[in-house]
């Protein structure tokens, strides 16, 4: 019986591993990080932003995993919320300039001229539909 349960663990971490390694490769790949260091004229860091976008995603899985509670308040929730934000429109905005999405819809849908106010009125309504599913669960 504790031979199975010593299998699936280590399935399970294997699997993790190899799930986590491939998202952390994608992130990399995207040019996030490198983007962010090029902007920052701190390219000479590089593997140390690697290398804490890796202990990022350990540490938020480690907490996720085992439900280890974090006594910051409202205040924390609202840092945090803000620094996920950060990192999820960075991902999508540099996954968009990969593939090339908002200059083949900007052709295709014939709206070259109104640029600014679509990315605008993107902006805008990803920050209401946030705050609308933020003061909805209050």
């Amino acid at each position: 019986m504790w031979a199975q349960q010593v299998l699936l663990a280590v399935i399970g971490l294997s699997a993790g591993v190899a799930v986590a390694g491939g998202l952390f490769s994608f992130i990399v790949e995207l040019g996030v990080i490198a983007d962010f260091a090029d902007r920052t004229h701190t390219a000479d860091q590089i593997l140390f932003y690697e290398d804490c976008t890796a202990l990022g995603g350990i540490l938020g899985n480690l907490i996720y995993v085992f439900q280890i509670g974090i006594p910051a308040g409202d205040w924390g929730l609202a840092v945090f919320g803000i620094f996920g934000g950060i990192f999820v429109g960075c991902w999508a905005m540099a996954l968009a300039e990969i593939l090339n999405v908002f200059p083949v819809f900007m052709r295709r849908a014939r709206i070259v001229r109104y640029i600014s106010v679509f990315v605008i009125s993107l902006a805008l309504g990803k920050g209401f539909g946030a705050c609308v599913h933020l003061f909805q669960r209050w």
